[in-house]
């Protein structure tokens, strides 16, 4: 949130002196830091559970070779726990989840119950089906490592999926950066050799109404263009 927090100020003095050459309307538009938090949280999560997807199919690897390997179920989740440590390091997301498991594990939970919750706190859909049919083969006695390399495999053909379509619109993405920066730099630039010329637009109402109203028509824009972009697979 401290981070959050820097990074409105400085769109937010960038607005103010862009658009308005008003030190009240950076008052003003301190408000406006709740949506931009929103927004930053809602990326973050975004990233959390692009990052906590490809963890769990290495995870899910690692439990499937631990099976293998003769361990219980529930012996194998604890190694592949360990495994995660080593591989990802203590504060990964996949590792922190283990260490819950595996903690709930030795106060002699269901492990079906603790991978559900696991799932339902994670709201990814591979890991939810991944539970679901979990669950069912614990209950049932299923092949629980024909099922683990089930899971796995969907999983990776999603992520390579996604990484073919990050790559075909990766231009895209740089091409938004730069169309985001445009406007200001135009503006700073005009108002550094035609000051005369754009002055107009300033401390005046008819200049404030038609600047907000581009910059509205330019938030809307950099809305659209974010939801075109982050695809859900």
């Amino acid at each position: 949130m401290i981070k959050v927090l820097f990074e409105w100020l400085g769109i937010d003095a960038l607005i103010s002196y862009v658009f308005y050459k008003s030190y009240i309307a950076f008052f003003i538009l301190m408000p406006a830091m709740v949506l931009y938090a929103r927004f930053r949280y809602k990326s973050w999560q975004r990233d959390k559970r692009s990052q906590l997807t490809l963890q769990f199919r290495e995870s899910i690897l690692a439990v499937n070779t631990a099976l293998n390997a003769g361990y219980s179920v529930e012996n194998a989740f604890i190694e592949a726990y360990n495994d995660m440590d080593k591989m990802y390091g203590a504060d990964a997301p996949i590792t922190i989840e283990y260490r819950t498991i595996v903690l709930r594990l030795r106060d002699n939970e269901q492990i079906e119950a603790v991978i559900k919750d696991f799932a339902r706190r994670s709201e990814i859909e591979d890991i939810n089906d991944f539970a679901a049919v979990f669950e069912s083969a614990k209950r049932i006695g299923g092949d629980m490592s024909a099922i683990i390399k089930r899971a796995a495999s969907n999983i990776s053909e999603k992520i390579d999926v996604k990484r073919e379509i990050e790559t075909s619109i990766s231009s895209k993405k740089l091409e938004l950066k730069i169309m985001i920066a445009v406007p200001f730099c135009i503006l700073l630039y005009l108002q550094a050799s035609s000051a005369d010329f754009i002055s107009v637009l300033y401390h005046n109402t008819v200049g404030q109404i038609v600047m907000s109203t581009a910059l509205i028509i330019y938030l809307c824009g950099i809305f659209l263009a974010e939801r075109i972009i982050n695809i859900e697979v």
